[in-house]
């Protein structure tokens, strides 16, 4: 079985169990039960509950829920912009394509984590700024991505003859030029996501993320740091979870790059 069979296979498994937890979760994940605080897994709570007895599992597939939208919808609309930005720039050159390498270049220097930061001063920690920093930081990916790519390929002597028949500039870069960069586009945008996972969890680990009462996997580990002695499962069962998202993109990155 070939390394992207696995990922795909983590990845629906997760998926299926988060979309599921859409319609039924064992318990409120927000209930809390004082009563029963940091319980070990058991047949009752198959994760155990954490420090306010709120169920494990419940807030695992909530919170990933939370995670995977945040990050699919970032990821696509910086790797959108950026590709149509790089494309733009590769093909048509000049002023126009040196100021957009120098704002890439810039915008390479400054970290997620202290984009994700000045947004929050701006307008407080929350759901947009994990979305708008996790896209701002991958459009310069995509773009220089996209930019390289277009830069080969409208050299080709198929997009030369193509030109030489009169096909336009947007018919060249939607029919010629896209279609062939396709493949390189999605090996990136698969590694993107797993990235965009992490980077998520940090910031709500961190605390300009996800805020409570919404779970997400990276506040759960935050909120369980003080107790993980007393309830290690608190840690692994959030951790196992994004742990083995991130290990299906991975695969299915790998795979695609050794096929291409």
């Amino acid at each position: 079985m070939n390394k992207s069979r696995w990922g795909l296979g983590i990845i629906i498994t997760i998926s299926t169990l988060i979309i599921l937890g859409c319609f039924y979760t064992p318990y409120d994940p927000a209930e809390i039960r004082v009563s029963e605080r940091l319980q070990a897994p058991s047949k009752v709570h198959w994760a155990g509950t954490d420090h306010f007895g709120r169920d494990i599992l419940s807030r695992i597939f909530v919170g990933g829920r939370i995670s995977l939208l945040v990050g699919v919808a970032a990821v696509a609309l910086g790797s959108s912009v950026g590709t149509l930005l790089g494309l733009w720039s590769g093909f048509k050159g000049g002023i126009w394509d040196e100021i957009l390498m120098r704002f890439t270049d810039g915008f390479y220097a400054l970290p997620f984590i202290l984009l994700a930061l000045l947004l929050a001063t701006v307008w407080g920690p929350g759901v947009p700024v994990v979305l708008w920093a996790i896209a701002a930081g991958n459009i310069p990916i995509f773009l220089r991505l996209s930019r390289t790519q277009a830069l080969k390929i409208k050299a080709e002597l198929y997009v030369e003859a193509a030109r030489a028949l009169g096909a336009s500039n947007l018919r060249l870069l939607w029919a010629h030029i896209l279609p062939n960069i396709r493949s390189t586009l999605l090996v990136q945008f698969s590694a993107s996501l797993a990235g965009a996972i992490l980077v998520e969890a940090s910031l709500s680990y961190l605390g300009v993320g996800i805020q409570p009462p919404q779970p997400s996997w990276g506040r759960m580990l935050r909120e369980a740091q003080s107790y993980a002695s007393l309830a290690p499962w608190a840690v692994w069962a959030p951790g196992l979870f994004m742990a083995l998202t991130i290990i299906g993109f991975n695969l299915v990155g790998d795979d695609l790059i050794d096929k291409r």
